[in-house]
């Protein structure tokens, strides 16, 4: 059967400040290990006032203390602006305090402008992503071997357990990579609305079981896919609910519109334009909205299409007790 995974933002929502809402992340976190879920991922956003998950290898120390079996992990580190060996570090210590249970997911993102100028203001050499990812696992799946030191440098702690690593993707490019480093492989398909992007997840996938070369942090070719995901005990909750997230997908000023994620009460007072309305249609196309029993035949559907391994469930709805009951949902309907 299928694995289910949730992708978090720490979304801090009308009325609530951005301390409330890492308790609620942590509340959130503890529900998907007590319903059985497999991993539970920290996403990294930058100058988003309505996100609270900055640092997600930060948030991960505190949620790995706070569970006691949920593998945890960052969907993902944004690795152009970071050193391969500092994130090796940072990972190399969740998994010594916490072995077994880390997930090392990185990305490619840069953000705006003003975020990629400022995290990287004092980087005079830029490297490229697969050099970035190739280095990142040689410092992270080092030993106290010197024979086996990356460098002549040791990402400390060092120990016997390494973290796996998984890439997050939307091209058949990214596929490549993972398949050639032996990392896990996240195809999204929140990011982008097209509608060729099953076509190309589909290719990407293909591209990546019959390319991958097994490694230290990843034994086997395994797929991930990711969608918005949006359920609640009737069909009609479910849109209401989704239309917040249309209203936040607009995406306008850079998600600076708004400090706080949209409740369902401003979405439905908000003046749309025409081109807006457009815009949520086809943004559409990266959820799954529905009941229990439609959002299970929908998640069956994409798991089949793209022969997924795992799902990346990402409930980015108002409202903590929301969240927690879309998860409640579909972990019953999966019966995990």
């Amino acid at each position: 059967m299928v694995k289910l995974n949730v992708l978090d933002y720490a979304v801090v929502d009308e009325g609530r400040t951005p301390e409330e809402a890492i308790r609620e992340t942590v509340e959130l976190c503890k529900k998907a290990e007590h319903l059985g879920y497999h991993r539970f991922w920290m996403a990294e956003h930058h100058d988003v006032s309505a996100f609270a998950s900055s640092s997600p290898e930060m948030l991960m120390m505190h949620l790995l203390g706070k569970t006691e079996s949920i593998r945890l992990g960052s969907g993902g580190v944004m690795i152009p602006h970071y050193s391969p060996l500092k994130t090796a570090e940072n990972f190399r210590m969740l998994e010594t305090l916490y072995p077994g249970r880390v997930d090392l997911g990185v990305g490619n993102t840069i953000g705006t402008k003003i975020v990629n100028r400022a995290m990287n203001e004092t980087r005079r050499r830029k490297q490229r992503y697969e050099d970035n990812i190739s280095d990142i696992i040689k410092y992270v799946t080092n030993t106290d071997d010197p024979e086996h030191r990356y460098n002549d440098l040791m990402a400390n702690p060092a120990g016997p357990g390494n973290p796996e690593m998984w890439m997050l993707s939307t091209s058949v490019r990214s596929a490549e990579t993972a398949a050639r480093q032996g990392t896990g492989y996240t195809f999204g398909l929140f990011p982008y609305a097209s509608e060729d992007k099953t076509e190309i997840g589909q290719e990407a996938i293909r591209v990546y079981r019959e390319n991958f070369k097994p490694s230290a942090v990843m034994k086997a070719p395994t797929v991930m896919v990711a969608p918005f995901v949006v359920a609640a005990d009737t069909e009609e909750e479910a849109d209401a609910l989704a239309r917040a997230l249309d209203l936040w997908l607009l995406g306008k000023d850079n998600f600076s519109e708004f400090d706080r994620m949209p409740s369902v009460e401003t979405a439905e007072n908000y003046p749309y334009t025409e081109t807006d309305r457009k815009n949520i249609q086809n943004n559409r196309t990266r959820m799954i909205v529905g009941d229990k029993e439609s959002v299970k035949a929908q998640l069956t559907s994409i798991t089949e299409t793209f022969g997924a391994d795992e799902l990346m469930l990402i409930p980015l709805i108002p409202g903590a007790e929301n969240r927690q009951r879309a998860l409640e949902a579909i972990a019953s309907q999966f019966k995990i």
